[in-house]
Order: structure tokens, then C-alpha cells, then sequence
């Protein structure tokens, strides 16, 4: 019985996540769950699978879960604060930690996971987009494997021959994006976009801040800098293009001039499955890919200029130091303007871009260099979203 700690179990991977574990329990076991402050969802997760450790961020949130729980009589701990999450990630009694946490609060708990040596199931895009060379430094010395769940990266790891880094005999990798909602549409349309457009994406069933930045192209652009990071190759070769059916899910190309993809219908529990289970394979529940109905595979490259987001992440990495930590915590704050209707669509690449411009860089050398920056980049990032609406 595999010990799963999952990180972020109210959200869209946790859910995935748990569903797995519902159909296999012979093999997993939920050891514990933390989440951000939804204590009812964690309560209903807490009565289906008795973890024995819940987490939330918030305090009151944590002691509603409480309460909840001991009138139901179950035994599950409850605590709360980010400190005791990363002590979930690193416990000694857990196998397989699911990094599912959205933003950069997800960073601290993935980095205890790799200095404590464990599986980690990585849908959090920040830990590498913020400090990758960190991370991949903790995962070497803690002997951690990272494994990534995120549909484009694990086809990615599917496809490879090896997993050396970088891996050998590649030319390029290829991560494709479905385009999201305004697939097609001139930067022109793109003025008066509402949240619920943007938050509207055609083939996955997502939160509202991973369909903005899919709407945007930005989720694409951090996922360039993960690759980077998680497979060693350098940007110049990594490649993104546009694929509407998302029925391919990322290629790679090798220097035989061989493509070898990763095909699935547009369920996570494929990728999560997958990781999950690696070496081995484990019955995911999803549907099985029609290819008959699918008859076709469209490919294109990305407007740049419409979707200005994708530039700015190969910048940022390319800039290298703190670059995409202050990309990332601006495209945060940004992404949370328009969705409160502070800003309009076109306004999160001109926040990021703005504060990418402004904050000095250093060097990524550690946890509090890359928070720090973090920290500077939110602070300018929301004031020039004040100083926009003020004008």
C-alpha cells in the first residue's frame, strides 16, 4: 500500500487524484490532504478516505474542519499554516506526494518533498517556473524522483527513450496547446473579452486562473521554462504549436528525424495514472480515444502578437535569475485583477511585461532570493494595476 499525500485535494488534480485512489485501494492509501481554506470540501474528502493528517492554510478554516470532524467522529489531525503542509510533504510514513497546490505557495511544500527523497507527482507549474534549478537540485541530492502530471510534460516523459538530462538523441521537444477560446481571434477581438470567455476553454475541465493564463498562451509560456528545467534542453528547442483536438498532447522530435507522441482524450487521470503507477500501468477510468471520430490532427503555430504571453515567458527564461519568478508572481496578480474585473484581458500582458521591465534581477541561488523577488514583483505588479485604474 502506496502512502499518498496530496497537496491541493480540493482542486482539479485532487479530485482527478482521488478518484484514482477510490478505484484502487488496494494499492493507495490517502496518508493525508492539505488544502488552502475550502474546509467543506476537505471535510467530504476527510469522510470518504480517513487520511490521517488534514492541512489548511487558513486558521478559521482549519478550525471549522475540526469541529466538523469530531462531531462526525472521525480521527483525522487537523492543522493549518504553510509550515505544517511542508511537514506533510516530507513525513516519513509517505510515499508519493501529489504537488497540486496553485501558485507559489505550492513551492515550499514540493521543495521538502524532494529534500525528503520522495515520489513527487508534479502539477505544480510554479516549483520549477520559479525556482527550477532549486528544485532539480533538491530532487538530485534528496534522491527524490519527479514525475511530471501536467498532460504536456508527461507525454513528454511517455514519449522519451531516456530520461537522462538531457535526454539523448533529441533534436526538439513539442508542447501543444489546444489555443483555448480565442483560438484564431486578432488582438483586435480581443479588447473586450468577459471572465466567463476567458474562463470558457473548449476541451478541459480547468479552475478560473489555469483557463485565463490557457486563454492567454501564458500557461504554455510557463510550461516552456518546466521543460526546460524538468528535461535539461534548452529553450531554443523546445517548440510550441497549436493543436485544437487536444488528442496529441506533446511530441518529441529526434535527430533521426523520428516524431513519437503521447496520445489520450483530455482527462487527467491519464497523466496522473501514469505517474502514479510508473514503471508500471493502472486502469485510469478515463474514455478511450476515439481515433475513427477523430479522423483528423490540425496543427499551427501561436500568434505571438495577439497572445504577447508566450514571448514574454521565453524572455523571462532566457533572461535567466529571477526572470520567470517575477514573470510568474506578476501573471498572478494580473490573472486576479481581470478575474475580479479590475483589468481587461489585454491588460495581463501588459502588467507582466511592465513589471518584468522594472524590477531588478538577481540570482536564483535560493528559496528567499526567488520568494523576495516574488514579493517585489507582486507589490509593483498591483501597483501599476492602481495606478492604470486611478488614470
Amino acid at each position: 500500500m502506496k502512502q499518498i499525500c496530496l497537496l491541493g485535494a480540493t482542486g482539479s488534480i485532487g479530485g482527478s487524484t482521488l478518484d484514482l485512489l477510490g478505484r484502487h485501494p488496494d494499492k493507495y492509501q490517502l496518508h493525508s490532504v492539505a488544502a488552502q481554506r475550502d474546509d467543506v470540501g476537505l471535510a467530504q474528502i476527510c469522510e470518504a478516505f480517513r487520511p490521517q493528517f488534514a492541512v489548511l492554510t487558513d486558521d478559521v478554516a482549519a478550525q471549522r474542519l475540526h469541529a466538523h470532524l469530531r462531531a462526525a467522529g472521525i480521527a483525522t489531525r487537523v492543522e493549518s499554516g504553510a509550515a505544517a503542509i511542508e511537514s506533510l510533504a516530507a513525513h516519513a510514513d509517505v510515499d508519493t506526494v501529489v504537488a497540486a497546490i496553485v501558485g507559489a505557495a505550492g513551492l515550499g511544500p514540493t521543495l521538502a518533498a524532494a529534500h525528503a527523497g520522495k515520489r513527487i507527482l508534479l502539477a505544480n507549474k510554479e516549483a520549477l517556473v520559479c525556482a527550477g534549478a532549486l528544485l532539480m537540485q533538491a530532487v538530485e541530492q534528496g534522491g527524490a524522483q519527479l514525475l511530471p502530471i501536467d498532460s504536456e510534460h508527461n507525454a513528454i516523459f511517455q514519449s522519451l527513450d531516456s530520461h537522462s538530462r538531457p535526454p539523448r538523441g533529441v533534436r526538439r521537444l513539442w508542447l501543444t496547446a489546444s489555443g483555448g477560446p480565442f483560438r484564431g481571434w486578432a488582438r483586435e477581438q480581443l479588447q473586450q473579452v468577459t471572465v466567463a470567455q476567458a474562463c470558457a476553454h473548449p476541451n478541459w475541465q480547468m479552475g478560473p486562473k489555469i483557463s485565463v493564463d490557457s486563454a492567454t498562451l501564458m500557461n504554455k509560456g510557463l510550461e516552456v521554462i518546466e521543460a526546460h528545467f524538468l528535461f535539461g534542453v534548452a529553450t531554443s528547442d523546445i517548440r510550441v504549436l497549436l493543436h485544437p483536438q487536444s488528442a496529441v498532447h506533446s511530441l518529441v522530435e529526434y535527430v533521426d528525424g523520428s516524431f513519437l507522441a503521447q496520445l489520450g482524450c483530455a482527462d487527467m487521470r491519464i497523466p496522473i495514472a501514469h505517474a502514479l503507477a510508473w514503471p508500471e500501468r493502472i486502469e485510469s477510468g478515463a474514455p478511450v480515444l476515439d481515433l475513427a471520430m477523430l479522423s483528423r490532427l490540425d496543427f499551427a503555430e501561436p500568434d505571438r502578437d495577439a497572445f504577447p504571453c508566450l514571448g514574454l515567458a521565453y524572455a523571462a527564461i532566457e533572461t535567466g535569475g529571477t526572470a520567470p519568478a517575477i514573470l510568474n508572481a506578476a501573471n498572478e496578480v494580473a490573472v486576479a485583477a481581470f478575474l475580479n474585473g479590475s483589468i481587461g484581458f489585454l491588460d495581463i500582458a501588459n502588467t507582466v511585461n511592465a513589471t518584468l521591465n522594472s524590477i531588478p534581477l538577481s540570482s536564483a541561488v535560493s528559496l528567499a532570493a526567488v520568494m523576495a523577488a516574488d514579493g517585489y514583483a507582486r507589490a509593483h505588479a498591483q501597483g501599476h494595476i492602481d495606478a492604470r485604474r486611478r488614470s
